[in-house]
């Protein structure tokens, strides 16, 4: 065991990566988990599939860090270098493992597949490693002591590097001495920003406890607020933040860990046991895809529909032609159509709509780029409102299907008070 929090260093590698053909999320995966141990990572670098820098880092590494966490190069092919360049660090002969045999055995009869010689490539481990078990895929992680420094060595599929991370992060905490109780608290939130956020909290809470770390991450649509404390005594302490956030944010936070919009308004729609409908123009099916992707929500979603062109949106939803050739497809009366024609067919209990121009082209001086009707609610208590949201396309797309969940969830809540983003993205 150690009494100490250990310096650890990361080592992404990957030609991929480097290319941009593969965007790196696996670092902040592995550091939101050591987070949970109040371990920082003080160092990351990435190295494409180049021999003699990744020994080159890899052994610069040793001499300054106690902990290196190596990610990709595990696979079967050519450019997976992980094992061959640690055993040249370590001074010791690549060897086959029987553990790792047994597992390459396994995993291929679980799959039907003949274990070929591609395969058998990553049973050839730096001799005297540890095996760190991979409970998805082919390639066993592995681990070695150099210079007094340890290195776990983790395949770069992410689902994989995600199972094995459970198993490390245990075992880490088992080394330390004296174990930090870090307890992480995740507010998931739609419709603000970091800095706006963080502007209010300094307003209306100059007396913040530090021993409550506040940290945000910004994402779209959601943004996560955390509370980390390090300490079971803290814990109250750490309530009474989150009591003072819903105070100042509530109508904004959609729940705690890593809730979705789309699965809390479907959550609430099965307690009530009532289903939605969509009726999309310009989020091109988007709204209806967000719901799907949570299991189970054919409870409470059973059709929607993505209607683009105009003569589709009369001929699906049965918005009278005299009424998109007078208001134009993005218009309130366009949107009420579409979203009565909506709940007309499906047989719902609650309808979104939406027609906007995502842009970069379309726009006018009346209806610049970003401007969108959203609709929704009941066929009797229909609400509108024009917003003008002039972001990339595919941010817009996300922005505006996020905002019309959120307005549902707020209709199923009975949160009267209107979102900040309405007042922001008030169209002119």
């Amino acid at each position: 065991m150690t009494n100490h929090t250990p310096r650890v260093q990361l080592l992404l590698t990957g030609n991929e990566i480097m290319s941009g053909d593969t965007v790196d999320s696996n670092s902040a995966m592995i550091a939101r988990r050591l987070d949970e141990l109040a371990i920082t990572v003080y160092r990351k670098v990435t190295v494409g599939d180049d021999p003699a820098l990744l020994a080159a880092e890899l052994t610069a590494m040793t001499a300054d860090a106690d902990l290196v966490i190596v990610n990709g190069g595990l696979g079967p092919t050519v450019d997976d270098l992980t094992a061959e360049i640690l055993a040249g660090v370590a001074g010791v002969e690549l060897v086959e493992h029987a553990e790792a045999i047994a597992h390459l055995k396994g995993w291929c009869a679980g799959r039907n597949l003949a274990l070929n010689a591609a395969n058998l490539k990553q049973a050839m481990l730096p001799a005297g490693c540890r095996i760190v078990d991979n409970p998805i895929g082919s390639a066993v992680g592995f681990e070695l002591t150099v210079a007094g420094c340890r290195i776990i060595c983790t395949p770069g599929v992410p689902s994989e590097l995600r199972a094995m991370l459970d198993l490390i992060v245990a075992d880490l905490a088992n080394q330390l001495q004296h174990p930090v109780e870090r307890n992480i608290l995740r507010l998931q939130t739609f419709g603000l920003g970091e800095s706006s956020a963080q502007q209010i909290i300094n307003d209306h809470v100059p007396d913040w406890p530090p021993e409550v770390e506040l940290g945000f991450r910004a994402g779209a649509p959601q943004m996560e607020i955390k509370l980390s404390v390090n300490r079971a005594a803290d814990l109250p302490a750490r309530q009474q933040c989150r009591a003072q956030l819903e105070t100042l944010f509530g109508d904004h936070i959609i729940g705690e860990g890593d809730t979705l919009l789309a699965e809390q308004v479907l959550a609430l729609l099965r307690e009530r046991g009532e289903t939605l409908t969509t009726a999309e123009s310009c989020t091109g099916g988007l709204i209806a895809s967000m719901l799907t992707r949570i299991p189970g929500s054919s409870d409470a979603f059973h059709a929607g529909f993505v209607t683009y062109a105009n003569n589709i949106k009369h001929r699906v939803l049965g918005v009278p032609e005299a009424t998109l050739h007078k208001h134009g497809a993005v218009s309130e009366e366009v949107v009420l159509a579409m979203a009565r024609g909506a709940l007309e067919r499906a047989g719902a209990d609650y309808a979104i709509a939406v027609s906007g121009i995502a842009g970069p082209g379309g726009g006018s001086e009346e209806k610049p780029v970003g401007t969108v009707w959203l609709a929704w609610g009941e066929r009797d208590n229909l609400r509108t409102r024009c917003l003008c949201w002039p972001v990339e396309r595919s941010l817009f797309q996300t922005m505006i299907a996020a905002a019309g969940l959120d307005m549902i969830r707020r209709l199923l809540l009975g949160i009267d008070e209107e979102p900040r983003y309405f007042r922001q993205r008030r169209a002119r």
